[in-house]
């Protein structure tokens, strides 16, 4: 017993090894660039091929493989990562989101790739680098784990490399090569990576898809350590491995034991889910790059083409029908994604989870082998399984509340890897489990016709879901969810129900694509093919109904075509280009067919002839110089006075409010807060009454932004209460304060860029229909944006955007308004402006909040200042007697 104990152990500590090398290089490469390498597992099996390409093809001795592998292959596809790809995203200053949709992109790149080369089957031929002793792997982690840890803490290059974590800008504007010391890290995680890649490939099927998973199920290792400690993750490697190995001795009787075996072999995949979805987010918050959501306009007759190019197919006969039956199912699938992340923008890795769920519980539910449920013809089989997997959607939406970015995409990622692990693989619930066409749809043209149904009705509810009220939530969410809420919208019920949506979405795609098949094929929805949808989505028109249509065609088409690996290859390079270029891949084709274009030069004749029908038209557009110069309408002044009504009334008065509770002042009493071991606000109290202007002036530091957003909902005190008439709203979250009549802008401009100016006020509108509201035409011209209302909220100059932030603040006829530092980025003129209105919207009897710096506004402005200073009201009174003794 002691001398199996002891194999266990050694076995454990080779697989703890390998996951502790790919810890290693994963921290590395996070600290060094901010990036979570997704393509560390898919490096690792390209160097193992590599190295397998020179001895058993080449026959290149294996010292000399392994070093030229090692030492100049895996550094190299570090080094040209960092100069192609992730470079040009850190000079541009890219989110955390561009990184991420880019090292996915190379992950599939690279599996293409490889597939294309050395083809998708396995091979067990790989060379043997180290013996099996696993003291020698062991010792290699533990080396590398100590030379990476004596080079950060006593070099030169180790001072460096924290600078450039801490502030990589600052790091530079003090003389250090930040590229350098990128290149640097890239370099050692894919050699890293590569050596993970050589030392596991000979204890498992080298294949193109099965190894860069595996790799990837070791993130737990990295994210647990918190992608910083060295020992942390070479300890929960080396524990985990051992735990696993050792689980494999024990055989309780019953199902005990098939539980026990399942969860012995994919203990990896446990402490992924455990560290993804408890343990603490990595990683800044960000939703997807704005390249990927932007507004793509339909060309005109797409439609019509699109229509024309799905009802080709039923003209095919023999292979080509067959093939065509895969894309509605998987178009089916690829618009949950349009629905989850082009119109929400949440990263979900994990559709394909979903997709099988659905296939699954189809198959079962037509067999009777579902638990509780007699057997069920297909369609009602298929309906059900819908039902049933729906709900499953709030394993990815429950962790999307409070997560985005790195965070939410290890946690979709980590319960795509988990429901194939723990369900698709395990004989029990597939074993035996066949599945046909319902009756009547039996051969490939009627079941292709009935799918084009299916998918008409998906059509449909997308389109649903991506306009009106619901659509334009959505986009407020995706673009600003801080903006969303300050806007009234829910925003954690509207993650879940898209989450929801798009798991009913991907389960009936999934169960379509079964039936088309004629069978339940676990390969089908594996993690990978998840990556390779959500990547072939973001590319070709995340938030675009046509271009889930196209990916889909274009997946099938390719896989069916050409040589297996293509279709992956190009949507990784296509996805590493939305990194490359600000625009993405529509951008860059753009800007490539500008060089074409010619502007014909109008002849006085012409030109006149322009105007004139312009003018017949309504107002002229606002031209980019009018836009650049602030013109048209971009200063805070009233509209133009019409017949009969004096030349000064150039604000408008501000509209009805709501009644009630609404009368009583917003009052903080005691607020304290401390973060971080710092307190930011120590026993703060004032009230902001009705029909003033309170302004909260300070030094930075002071606290004023940590009492506002206290104040608005965005953060809660630690002790202390806000009230609001008789009712306390110490507990209540920001859009529940704007449904009761509150209203707040943003230091830092949060429009929402994808929706036109009016429907940036409709988002707002549309959350306070039960108090009387102003209609947007009222608010545009009370703001002077009736001549932008249908522009993008984007490429506009500030004073607008601040005019668009403030009508969106207006439009739910709040009663209390909070305005952080609503001159910033203003001129003279729209200062002036701005002043004028707030003035009017006070004697109307709205209480308004101003946190400003700009101490002649507040002078202008306000009737009672509050000074704070180290998180305290230090003065109060009014601007005349405070401003001059502050």
């Amino acid at each position: 017993m002691a001398s199996l104990s002891y194999d266990l152990t050694l076995a454990g500590l080779s697989v703890g090894s390998a996951a502790a090398l790919t810890g290693i290089g994963l921290i590395v490469t996070y600290r060094a660039t901010g990036v979570l390498n997704f393509a560390h597992g898919a490096i690792a099996m390209v160097c193992a091929y590599v190295l397998r390409q020179f001895t058993a093809e080449w026959h290149w001795p294996l010292p000399l493989a392994a070093a030229v592998t090692l030492l100049v292959v895996a550094p190299a596809i570090g080094l040209l990562l960092e100069r192609a790809v992730f470079r040009p995203l850190a000079v541009r200053g890219g989110a955390q989101a561009q990184t991420l949709v880019a090292s996915i992109g190379v992950f599939i790149l690279l599996v293409g790739a490889a597939a294309l080369l050395w083809g998708p089957g396995a091979r067990a031929d790989a060379p043997t680098l180290l013996s099996a002793d696993p003291w020698a792997q062991l010792a290699t982690a533990v080396a590398l784990a100590v030379a990476v840890g004596a080079v950060t803490r006593w070099t030169r290059f180790g001072g460096e490399l924290r600078a450039v974590v801490d502030n990589r800008r600052l790091a530079v504007l003090s003389g250090i090569d930040a590229d350098r010391v990128a290149a640097a890290g890239w370099a050692f995680g894919s050699f890293s990576a590569g050596l993970t890649g050589v030392l596991l490939a000979p204890y498992l099927r080298l294949d193109p898809y099965g190894m860069p998973l595996l790799v990837m199920e070791v993130l737990a290792v990295a994210v647990a350590a918190g992608m910083r400690s060295l020992p942390v993750a070479v300890l929960v490697a080396l524990g985990l491995g051992v735990a696993q190995s050792q689980l494999t001795r024990l055989h309780p009787a019953g199902w005990q034991e098939q539980l026990l075996q399942t969860a012995g072999a994919n203990l990896f995949v446990i402490a992924l889910l455990v560290a993804a979805l408890v343990l603490p987010g990595i990683g800044a918050q960000d939703a997807l790059p704005r390249t990927a959501t932007a507004r793509v306009p339909t060309p005109p007759g797409a439609w019509i083409v699109a229509t024309v190019l799905f009802l080709i197919p039923l003209g095919f006969a023999g292979s080509d029908l067959t093939t065509s039956v895969q894309v509605p199912a998987l178009a089916v699938i690829l618009l949950s994604l349009v629905i989850v992340t082009g119109r929400g923008g949440q990263i979900s890795l994990g559709q394909a989870a979903y997709a099988g769920l659905g296939a699954l519980f189809t198959a079962l539910l037509t067999a009777g082998r579902f638990p509780g449920v007699p057997e069920l013809p297909h369609l009602p089989a298929l309906a059900v399984a819908v039902l049933l997997v729906a709900p499953l959607g709030l394993l990815t939406g429950w962790p999307a509340i409070s997560r985005r970015g790195l965070a939410l995409a290890l946690a979709t990622f980590a319960v795509g890897v988990g429901v194939s692990r723990f369900v698709f693989a395990q004989p029990y619930a597939t074993s035996g489990l066949t599945l046909d066409r319902p009756a009547g749809f039996t051969g490939d043209r009627a079941y292709y016709v009935l799918e084009l149904a299916l998918l008409t009705g998906a059509l449909l509810l997308v389109t649903a879901l991506r306009r009106g009220r619901t659509g334009r939530a959505l986009a407020a969410m995706r673009d600003h969810e801080e903006g969303a809420a300050a806007a009234g919208v829910r925003v954690p019920a509207l993650k879940l129900a898209a989450f929801v949506t798009g798991a009913a979405l991907a389960a009936l795609g999934g169960g379509m694509l079964a039936m088309g098949q004629r069978a339940f094929d676990a390969g089908s929805y594996d993690p990978v093919r998840g990556l390779l949808w959500f990547a072939a989505v973001l590319v070709l028109g995340s938030d675009s109904v046509l271009g889930a249509l196209a990916a889909a065609a274009l997946l099938v088409g390719l896989d069916a075509g050409t040589r297996g690996g293509v279709a992956a290859a190009l949507i990784g390079l296509l996805a590493i280009l939305i990194g490359r270029f600000p625009g993405g891949p529509y951008e860059a084709l753009r800007k490539a067919t500008r060089v074409f274009r010619r502007t014909p030069a109008l002849t006085a004749r012409g030109a006149h002839l322009r105007d004139t029908l312009l003018a017949t038209r309504g107002p002229a557009p606002v031209t980019a110089e009018e836009r650049s110069t602030g013109a048209g309408g971009s200063t805070l002044r009233g509209r133009e006075p019409r017949d009969g009504e004096p030349a000064d009334a150039s604000v408008a008065p501000h509209p009805r409010r709501g009644e009630g509770t609404a009368r009583a002042p917003l009052t903080a009493h005691h607020i304290t807060l401390a973060y971080d071991g710092f307190t930011a606000l120590t026993d703060v109290s004032l009230t902001v009454p009705r029909g003033r202007v309170t302004a909260i002036v300070g030094p930075n530091g002071a606290g004023k932004s940590t009492l506002f957003h206290c104040l608005a909902g965005t953060l809660r005190p630690d002790s202390g209460s806000i009230t609001l008439a008789a009712r306390d709203i110490t507990r209540l979250p920001a859009h529940a304060r704007t449904r009761l009549g509150m209203g707040r802008t943003f230091q830092q401009l949060a429009v929402f860029p994808s929706l036109t100016i009016e429907e940036n006020i409709r988002v707002a509108e549309d959350q306070t229909r039960r108090r009387a509201a102003p209609g947007p035409r009222t608010t545009l011209a009370l703001l002077s944006l009736e001549a932008l209302r249908t522009h993008p909220a984007t490429e506009l100059p500030t004073g607008a955007l601040r005019r668009t932030e403030l009508a969106r603040a207006l439009a739910g006829a709040p009663h209390t308004l909070l305005l952080d530092e609503p001159a910033a980025g203003l001129d003279t003129a729209e200062v002036a402006a701005l002043a004028t209105l707030l003035r009017a919207l006070a004697a109307d009897g709205t209480a308004i909040l101003v946190v400003e710096h700009d101490l002649d506004l507040v002078a202008d402005l306000a009737d009672t200042v509050h000074v704070m200073t180290a998180g305290r009201i230090v003065t109060t009174g009014p601007p005349d007697q405070v401003l001059a003794t502050s």
